[in-house]
């Protein structure tokens, strides 16, 4: 007898090996037909697998995690079998899954069009109907690979080559396509009901710019109907709000062929940009920070004794001088390391906060780049903590405190806490890494966060957290980090003089609370899909006249503004009024005051917030008072 145990804690016997499905059809028809896959001691297997010794079974439907995947990476397939029917000629590559979805690449003599997507997604649909059984076979390697090259498929044949000639391969049929796969899949095509293609990219075979450049097909695919439709939503609410989009429509930015990878900020952006960063150097001197200012470039030597010129010279940006090599600095620590060398430092300094808006350059892929969320050039609102062991929980509380209101303040309250462990190759005794991932877990504990934990995706020197925040459209962000590093400061020999007069080396936790300020900047425009707050608002409030006899009173409500600090656009311009809000509402603005004759003689203002919402005729006063209340609160208008 096999006996089967189910995720209740129930059992069931059966007299010999047994399936996945034939296990959920004794359970009852309707979860037989729900059945996508199956979970046997932890590993997720097709429905056909058979259990040959006791086992713990959970049955995987499309209300599961695993479900999802294993309908998405069936929807991969169902997709190079629908071009194989449509385009026979076309070679198959690779399809794995993806977050919302999948992608396939293909070798095709001419690139696809939109039209070709859209027969291919029709194509998928008719197969799908057919609801054909998806069958698995094992062969061994050699046989595996004359049988992709007899069908002309080369691509498929050279991934199987690479596989040690020892081991079998499993394959995947369903109707007339078979493709190689490790698995598992749907039983059958008709479990795949809502997917969509989404776009055709290119992409180098095998990742390799010197390899043929293929075709990737991109899709979607979900459980029901209901969650395709709102991850479709979604996604049109997000090209709405791409950055990229709003910095031209708000003229803020842009990105320029002369210089890839790095951002020309205009007036408007650029006091967006010194919003945030005057916003940060006040944090830094509200909470113990001394704000320093390192070179951008250091002597190779410098990268080679912290291992980054080993590890990540690839990633820097180089020059030569005088027969020395420097590198433009890719990360501001080793920075922070030499001004904490300058000076003997004694126990009594610790903790030693360092704060540097530091201007980073990074050689990121040209196809890697995007807006100003992935660039070659940026600033980080980079902090160090020089401290000792024993004050590592401490300062994860102080930072976490920090970062929460920090956080708040720009909008953001859904933040995801995560807490990355001890990879296997690593360096120090497990008593060091015991002790530091214990801080960092207390101090998130103490701090009330609920967090998960991440094994094994420590840094080889030290553990860390991640900070992630999540916009209006549920999309995560990781920005803010504190990780534990005793790595570096041994790497340049830093120490302090402790209680009992010997030499120590201190523990350097590397802090970001926004990271980098482009980032973090792409961020906020798109989660405010451009209307920004009044506190952030390139232009707070702009003054416009009805007709020509109002312009002196308006040039003084505009003096009067200015001299409260605020951000006034003042438009005399002999335009329809009309025209101008439309135009000035267009750009996002959080206020309009709008003066004719009757505000005037009145000494009053008509305001409009942003919305189109007509506040109505008050006193100048009264409306500073409402706007610079706004500002003060970091609230919306």
């Amino acid at each position: 007898m096999i006996q089967i145990t189910l995720p209740d804690g129930s059992q069931r016997e059966f007299p010999g090996p047994v399936t996945v499905a034939e296990v959920a059809a004794s359970i009852g028809a309707g979860l037989a037909k729900a059945a996508l896959a199956g979970k046997v001691d932890g590993k997720v297997v097709d429905t056909s697998y058979q259990m040959k010794a006791n086992s713990a079974l959970s049955i995987i439907t499309a209300k599961d995690a695993d479900g999802l995947e294993v309908i998405r990476h069936s929807t991969a397939h169902l997709l190079a079998y629908a071009v194989k029917e449509l385009f026979p000629e076309a070679q198959v590559t690779i399809g794995p899954v993806i977050e919302h979805g999948f992608f396939y690449d293909f070798s095709y003599k001419r690139p696809f069009t939109p039209e070709d997507l859209v027969a291919i997604e029709k194509k998928m649909a008719q197969l799908a109907a057919l609801d054909e059984p998806v069958v698995r076979r094992v062969l061994p390697r050699d046989e595996a690979v004359a049988y992709f090259k007899s069908l002309g498929e080369h691509y498929k044949a050279e991934i199987i080559a690479s596989i040690p000639a020892n081991e079998d391969v499993s394959l995947y049929r369903e109707g007339k396509f078979e493709d190689l796969c490790r698995g598992p899949h749907v039983p059958s095509t008709g479990k795949l009901k809502h997917f969509k293609l989404m776009k055709v990219a290119g992409a180098y075979w095998r990742g390799d710019h010197k390899n043929e450049m293929l075709q990737r097909i991109y899709g979607t695919a979900w459980a029901t109907k209901d969650e395709l439709q709102q991850h479709l939503t979604m996604l049109e609410e997000a090209e709405k709000r791409d950055h990229r989009k709003l910095g031209r429509e708000l003229d803020l930015f842009h990105i320029d062929e002369h210089s890839p990878g790095t951002v020309f900020w205009h007036p408007k952006g650029w006091t967006l940009w010194q919003g945030v960063e005057q916003y940060m150097r006040k944090v830094y001197q509200d909470n113990g920070y001394l704000e320093v200012k390192g070179p951008q470039i250091l002597d190779k030597s410098l990268w080679e004794k912290t291992g980054h010129w080993d590890k990540y010279r690839e990633n820097m940006f180089v020059t030569e001088s005088e027969k020395r090599d420097y590198a433009l600095k890719p990360m501001n620590c080793p920075g922070h390391i030499l001004i904490y060398k300058h000076g003997i430092k004694s126990y009594r300094d610790l903790p030693l906060r360092f704060g540097e808006f530091g201007a980073c350059h990074r050689n990121e892929p040209s196809g890697g780049l995007h807006g100003i969320m992935r660039v070659r050039a940026f600033t980080q609102d980079d902090g160090h903590i020089f401290c000792t062991e024993d004050q590592i929980q401490a300062e994860v509380v102080a930072f976490t405190t920090l970062l929460q209101k920090v956080y708040k303040d720009f909008g953001f309250t859904n933040i995801i806490y995560k807490l990355s462990t001890r990879p296997e190759k690593r360096i120090g005794t497990e008593e060091s890494w015991d002790r530091a991932e214990h801080a960092l877990a207390e101090g998130l504990r103490a701090s009330g966060c609920d967090f998960e934990y991440l094994p094994g995706e420590g840094a080889f020197y030290g553990p860390k957290i991640e900070y992630t925040l999540k916009d209006a459209l549920g999309r995560p962000w990781q920005c803010g980090t504190i990780q534990v590093d005793p790595n570096l400061p041994e790497r340049l020999d830093a120490e302090f003089v402790g209680e009992d007069g010997a030499r120590h080396r201190p523990i350097m936790l590397h802090r970001a609370i926004v990271g980098s300020l482009e980032r973090f900047i792409g961020i906020l425009i798109e989660e405010s899909a451009g209307a920004l707050p009044a506190w952030l608002a390139p232009v707070q409030v702009a003054v416009l006249n009805i007709t020509d006899a109002q312009a002196d009173y308006c040039r003084s409500v505009a003096k009067t503004l200015q001299n409260q600090g605020l951000r006034v656009n003042l438009d005399l311009r002999n335009e329809k009024i009309t025209y101008k809000i439309r135009e000035h509402s267009m750009q996002k603005l959080p206020y309009l005051v709008v003066i004719g004759d009757k505000e005037m003689a009145a000494g009053a203002v008509a305001v409009r917030a942003r919305g189109g919402q007509d506040l109505g005729a008050m006193s100048l006063d009264a409306f500073v008072q409402r706007i610079t209340s706004d500002i003060a609160n970091k609230s919306a208008a």
